[in-house]
């Protein structure tokens, strides 16, 4: 699944779509007409957390990319049919993949958190110490995967932060010491920040301590792997370094 700085990027990488017409819009979706979108301009191109907003006078489209989802621009997947395709008047071509296009009516599209969203200019950290504050049964392994308080925060990033500050994923929000916690916020921005440069250097995997890895870089045990928490997502911790409070 992309995480935030993902989409970031893709963003970035959509800049010159916006204030342009959409000339043909096709592909496999059900829950839209791509017709509708033949003849509007693009308004906006916004990302939330990892999810694409595409703002046209029509509708607004999001993106949710799922677990499998990916994009290509002015190309196609060779032999796949795109979940949507969007191909502007001046010739740029959006396909996406294996994702959910849902239309969102302008009050919901309106009502996004941008406070909540780890790469945006608005991200409040105080908001999401509150948030954590108020769930004290909360696990560090879920809490860094709530969207409502972590948007755009993935499965990579809640490993790696949680090495960083060395906390054991079933660790509760309510056991953890004020510094911690607010570590915890403070590191979920920051890395995603890392990642975001590390994945435009192509180099992201290199940085790596924990996700995926088999062995703790700091105290050369085996990590435990093991699906944790509400979501069920596989987290990467050591037992020696990373304490649990609960």
């Amino acid at each position: 699944m992309p995480e935030g700085p993902s989409l970031y990027i893709l963003k970035e990488l959509l800049a010159g779509f916006a204030g342009q017409e959409i000339a043909h819009a096709s592909g496999n979706v059900r829950a839209i007409d791509p017709a509708r979108l033949v003849g509007q301009r693009i308004g906006a191109i916004h990302t939330w957390g990892k999810h694409l907003l595409i703002d046209t006078q029509a509708m607004v489209v999001r993106v949710h990319f799922l677990l499998f989802g990916t994009y290509r621009i002015n190309e196609g997947r060779e032999g796949k049919t795109p979940r949507l395709s969007i191909e502007t008047a001046g010739g740029d071509v959006l396909n996406l993949y294996a994702c959910q296009v849902r239309e969102i009516d302008r009050a919901t599209y309106a009502a996004y958190d941008f406070s909540a969203d780890v790469m945006s200019e608005a991200w409040d950290p105080k908001r999401a110490r509150k948030k954590l504050r108020a769930q004290p049964d909360l696990l560090a392994c879920d809490a860094l995967l709530d969207q409502d308080i972590f948007s755009g925060v993935g499965n990579i990033i809640k490993n790696e932060v949680l090495f960083r500050i060395r906390v054991h994923p079933l660790s509760t929000m309510g056991a953890l010491p004020a510094p911690k916690l607010r570590q915890l916020v403070d590191e979920a921005r920051q890395y995603s920040f890392d990642f975001l440069a590390w994945k435009r250097a192509y180099v992201l995997k290199q940085h790596w301590l924990a996700h995926a890895k088999r062995t703790c870089p700091r105290c050369h045990i085996p990590f435990v792997k093991q699906n944790l928490g509400k979501t069920k997502r596989r987290s990467f911790y050591c037992e020696r370094c990373q304490k649990r409070y609960a």
